[in-house]
């Protein structure tokens, strides 16, 4: 089985879509690396996934650039769990939405004691925004916020 190369499935897709070429974002420097200031089995761990998740009876995200996100509380069952989204298929998420949202993996986690506590509220937003800025200006700002606010000690994102 061959690697899936991102970069040419993302510029066929945006090309497809009649958008121009997609621009990826670069950076020369690395991000601090940040140990965890206590073991991983007394941590709360958040969730942020763009797979384009959002709960039953919630607003289902548009078609694209959607900048919006949705709060998921971490206890509601896999089986009240939507996915809409324009650049990958559904068909896998749909049928088990932790492929994208790992509810269930997570929960398991805790059950064991790999991780201390999940945190209730889990964040997702539609992937596939064409404007980099917007997402670092406007919403991975908003997200940061909320699991801040949600006092979470590590937060796994889940990009599809």
């Amino acid at each position: 089985m061959q690697p899936i190369d991102y970069i040419q499935r993302t510029h066929d897709q945006y090309k497809a879509l009649g958008y121009p070429a997609y621009q990826w974002v670069h950076s020369n420097t690395a991000p601090a690396f940040v140990p965890l200031a206590k073991p991983l089995g007394q941590c709360q761990v958040g969730l942020i996934a763009s797979g384009g998740i959002y709960a039953q009876g919630q607003i289902a995200f548009h078609y694209k650039d959607d900048l919006s996100y949705r709060e998921i509380d971490t206890r509601l069952p896999r089986e009240q769990l939507r996915a809409t989204h324009f650049a990958y298929d559904l068909t896998d998420a749909r049928l088990d939405p932790n492929v994208v949202f790992p509810l269930d993996t997570l929960r398991q986690c805790v059950d064991q004691g790999v991780i201390g506590a999940l945190a209730p509220r889990a964040y997702t937003f539609m992937g596939g925004i064409y404007s980099s800025r917007k997402v670092k200006d406007m919403l991975a700002p908003a997200l940061a916020d909320r699991v801040i606010d949600d006092e979470v000690d590590l937060v796994l994102l889940v990009p599809v």
